[in-house]
């Protein structure tokens, strides 16, 4: 009776360190792939304002490779990959357009004035309604778009100087490199 008295026991202790152990590992798990659906397709229309008050359509994005970043005042993981969006930009390696998601403009408008603004334009999207229609899970989210507007890649989470060597350029590389078609071979 003694080894059940002490199995009962230490079966909440094992249980709970068996959920602290899980929790710990799902953390560091560096799986940024979520499923997007809308890989492979255009970027949903819209027809919505900037932070600065202008409004823009599909027509308005860049006519070239491009990236869409989702970006929020209140996003610390966002201010820990804006020194990458500022460096792309003031290196003209890429253009990129902003996406403010669920966010006050005010407080929008102030991040951007603070720690400077890499976007072409920072579309508000104060509801969510447009990162629904990106199938947006929060912010930060950077999708790779290309010339013709639609969404060749996803990512999830911080894109920093690293992810964007190892992961987006060899992407942005071969979208920029011409299709060479092979006739009557």
């Amino acid at each position: 009776m003694l080894g059940y008295e002490m199995l009962k026991r230490l079966l909440p202790i094992s249980a709970f360190f068996s959920f602290i152990a899980a929790l710990a590992v799902g953390l560091f798990l560096e799986n940024k792939d979520l499923p997007s659906v809308l890989v492979g397709k255009q970027v949903p229309s819209f027809s919505l304002k900037t932070i600065d008050g202008s409004l823009v359509t599909n027509n308005d994005l860049p006519g070239e490779i491009f990236l869409l970043n989702v970006w929020g005042s209140y996003c610390l993981p966002c201010l820990i990959e804006h020194p990458t969006f500022m460096s792309l930009t003031e290196r003209g390696e890429i253009p990129v357009v902003g996406i403010n998601y669920r966010d006050e403009l005010n407080l929008a408008d102030d991040w951007l004035k603070e720690n400077g603004d890499p976007f072409l334009f920072s579309i508000a999207d104060p509801s969510g309604r447009f990162g629904i229609d990106l199938g947006v899970y929060g912010a930060p989210e950077t999708y790779l778009v290309d010339a013709e507007g639609i969404i060749r890649y996803r990512h999830v989470s911080v894109l920093n100087d690293s992810v964007w060597r190892e992961v987006f350029l060899p992407l942005v590389k071969s979208l920029r490199t011409p299709k060479i078609a092979l006739v009557g071979m």
